[in-house]
C-alpha cells in the first residue's frame, strides 16, 4: 500500500522476510530499529562517522544511517544477531556464534558493547573484502591479495569507532579471526 510519502519495503533481516511501511525519508537504521524492532545496529553519530550501525547488506558491509530504507527494497540484511546463520547454523541453532564473534569474546574485544555489533559486522565484511582481493589505502602490493597485517586491519576497520578504547583487543580479535579463516579456508 503506497500513499503520499509512505512506501512498503520488503527486507530479509537475519533470514526472516519482513515487510514494513515507511516514510520515504526513513533511514534504513530507523526502519530496522524503530519499525522492525531489530536493535543490533546502534544509532551512534547518525552521520556515518562511527560505524555503530554497520550491517551486512546484500553481503557487503554498509552504514545503515546513511541510506534510505526505500532504496533497499528486497535487500538481504544480516546484523550481528544473524551472523550465526553465516557460520552455518540452522534456525534451530540461531544462538551459534560466528567465528568473528567468538574471536571478539576470546580476545575481550569489547567493553561497554555499544559498538560491538557494528565492529563485528564490519570485521566480517572486511575479511570477505580482503579474501576477494580488494585493496585498502595501505595495501602494498596491488597485484596480490592483501596480507592482513595489523596496519592493514587498522586501516580497514578505521570506520568503526570505540568510545571505550578497546582497539588493542579489537585488533587482536580481528587478527585471530583472519588467521582462523585462513586455516579453515573460510570467513
Amino acid at each position: 500500500m503506497e500513499t503520499g510519502v509512505e512506501r512498503e519495503v520488503a527486507l530479509t533481516v537475519d533470514g526472516v522476510r519482513r515487510t514494513v511501511t515507511v516514510d520515504t525519508r526513513t533511514t534504513l537504521l530507523d526502519a530496522l530499529r524503530e519499525r522492525l524492532g531489530v536493535t543490533n545496529p546502534k544509532k551512534g553519530c547518525d552521520h556515518g562517522q562511527c560505524g555503530s550501525c554497520t550491517v551486512l547488506l546484500d553481503g557487503r558491509r554498509h552504514l545503515t544511517c546513511l541510506s534510505l530504507a526505500v532504496a533497499h527494497d528486497d535487500a538481504e540484511i544480516v546484523t550481528a544477531g544473524g551472523l550465526g546463520r553465516l557460520a552455518g547454523a540452522s534456525t534451530d541453532e540461531s544462538d551459534r556464534l560466528h567465528p568473528v564473534q567468538e574471536a571478539f569474546l576470546e580476545r575481550d574485544g569489547l567493553q561497554c558493547g555499544y559498538c560491538t555489533p557494528g565492529q563485528v559486522c564490519s570485521a566480517v565484511g572486511m575479511l570477505d573484502e580482503a579474501k576477494q582481493g580488494h585493496p585498502s589505502y595501505v595495501t602494498e602490493d596491488l597485484e596480490e591479495s592483501p596480507e592482513l597485517t595489523d596496519e592493514e586491519i587498522r586501516e580497514r576497520m578505521s570506520g568503526n569507532l570505540c568510545r571505550c578504547g578497546a582497539y588493542v583487543n579489537i585488533l587482536a580479535a580481528v587478527r585471530q579471526a583472519a588467521q582462523d579463516s585462513v586455516r579453515q579456508g573460510s570467513v
